[in-house]
């Protein structure tokens, strides 16, 4: 993000985040159909941002907004649907292909996947037998990344992260970040018994997630745009809050996963 925010924004800013924060807690808790629908939902919007971003014309976006409906519509929890798994896999490339190929944008193409494997990744981890914990610990660290690096950046500041991109971020708050993922980790191992596994691998989401916001950063740049949309108060678009989820979810459960084979 780039610009200070001014105190009346970040107060909207707050309550809109608190508010995104309880929807997404509450559709957690209840996991199944609920869940889905949200994470489908959110998908959703952020693919029509995309398409923005990448300046594609109404037809194309609706085209892949078309085609990203049939994987997120078959990962459904069963018995809806098959629910996320190797079908849902194939899908998602086949889908990324169709807007590809109808389009001839490979980045439209891109943000299919972009998109869908977070969504997959998610409700994956919700269906595990742990998946609340699971799920809850892929969410709060990437809220508890964001956190700690805004406070950190404002109180410490130091030398730019990546100045030629978003001129706010500086290591200071990267390591802000990354502390506060470690801690959270540290206290749901300790009171919700996390396996100390994900605990200790919290560090490595919050860098992962600062990479995602990052890259959206640059995306914008390239779209010459501040905000990826306007649909959140005081946060701009769902790309723009959602962004380092996305790279989370599917490096979370890329750790479930190695978890249950090894």
């Amino acid at each position: 993000m780039t610009g200070r925010r001014s105190g009346s924004d970040l107060g909207v800013r707050t309550l809109s985040g608190v508010a995104l924060i309880a929807l997404a807690l509450a559709a957690l808790w209840f996991g199944g159909v609920a869940f889905w629908v949200l994470t489908s939902l959110a998908a959703m919007l952020m693919l029509a941002e995309w398409g923005d971003l990448v300046q594609s014309d109404a037809k194309h976006k609706r085209a892949a907004l078309f085609a990203a409906c049939v994987p997120l519509a078959i990962m459904a929890p069963k018995p809806l649907a098959a629910g996320p798994g190797f079908l849902v896999l194939g899908l998602i490339f086949g889908a990324a292909f169709f807007a590809t190929i109808i389009s001839n944008k490979p980045r439209l193409g891109f943000g299919v996947a972009y998109v869908a494997f977070p969504a997959m990744a998610l409700v994956f981890l919700r269906e595990q037998e742990s998946g609340l914990l699971l799920a809850l610990w892929t969410l709060a660290t990437v809220w508890a990344t964001d956190i700690g690096a805004y406070f950190a950046g404002r109180s410490v500041g130091g030398p730019k992260l990546a100045p030629t991109v978003s001129p706010n971020k500086t290591w200071a708050g990267l390591v802000g970040g990354v502390v506060a993922a470690l801690g959270l980790g540290l206290w749901l191992w300790r009171e919700a018994e996390l396996p100390v596994q994900f605990a200790l691998a919290s560090p490595l989401l919050a860098v992962i997630a600062q990479i995602g916001d990052l890259y959206e950063s640059w995306l914008k740049r390239q779209a010459g745009v501040k905000d990826s949309g306007r649909l959140l108060p005081g946060h701009g678009g769902m790309l723009d809050r959602l962004d380092g989820l996305v790279p989370v979810a599917p490096a979370a459960a890329g750790l479930v996963l190695v978890d249950m084979f090894v």
